[in-house]
């Protein structure tokens, strides 16, 4: 994730406003599917890949976590991770996630949440991830579907009346950059399709435990928009074991 849109004032000022930035992982409609693929962090050695404001490393810490890395590229993020959260146990560090480097082995656990389609080399890091893990290790994260990221506008298609038709689905095979609008704001994310995110993992030596397309929840249904969600997948969630 070389790009860092999210250190430019405006752009943090709205993202900031998200339901997910205020209330944490209770405002974000996949959470209540991506804890349930989470694994017992008791003990475990956490790596966090683009942590934002740190509400994964809390949850790992609060969770039984012998020590938690949680990396991003932005400061203002990592500024508001660390006022948050203040366990001795978890250490924020500013990097590229691209750029780490860590001996073999360093973790038991490696979680990421929406980070990955900002990634160009998605095998690259994958590579590294199965190198730092443990023999048995997790690795476990969310990125924007396929489905989602494939024609780039990452917008609904609308009627003269400005009502929703259809959301475009384009290009699906083609992988690659793409200049999506998030939050208002031009931004580059990359596209791969839902088999180049399984073949990765096998590719290097993981297991695949789950693959899920998280519904909205229920008593999210009522927010704006929301009911909307129900007519393409907007987040894939994937859950994998490193071979022994």
């Amino acid at each position: 994730m070389k790009e860092n849109r999210y250190d430019d004032e405006e752009f943090f000022n709205k993202y900031s406003q998200m339901s997910r930035s205020v209330k944490g992982l209770s405002g974000a409609g996949e959470w209540r599917e991506l804890e349930k693929l989470l694994p017992d962090f008791h003990g475990k050695r956490v790596l966090d890949l683009g942590c934002g404001y740190g509400w994964h490393c809390i949850y790992a810490a609060e969770h039984g976590a012998q020590r938690v890395e949680g990396t991003d590229i932005s400061e203002r993020m990592l500024a508001v991770a660390r006022e948050k959260c203040q366990m001795e146990q978890v250490h924020f560090v500013r990097c590229a996630m691209e750029d780490l480097e860590y001996a073999p082995e360093s973790f038991d656990v490696v979680i990421s949440s929406l980070a990955f389609h900002y990634v160009k080399d998605f095998g690259a890091l994958v590579e590294k991830i199965s190198r730092w893990l443990t023999p048995g290790g997790k690795f476990v994260f969310s990125a924007e579907h396929p489905v989602f990221t494939a024609e780039g506008s990452q917008d609904w298609m609308y009627d003269k009346d400005g009502k929703i038709l259809c959301f475009p689905v384009d290009h699906y095979y083609y992988e690659g950059k793409r200049d999506a609008v998030f939050l208002g704001e031009h931004v580059v994310k990359y596209h791969r399709t839902v088999t180049t995110y399984v073949q990765t993992l096998l590719k290097q030596g993981f297991v695949l435990d789950a693959l899920v397309e998280p519904q909205p929840p229920e008593d999210m249904m009522d927010l704006p928009g929301m009911a909307d969600e129900m007519r393409r997948p907007m987040m894939l969630l994937l859950a994998a074991t490193k071979k022994s």
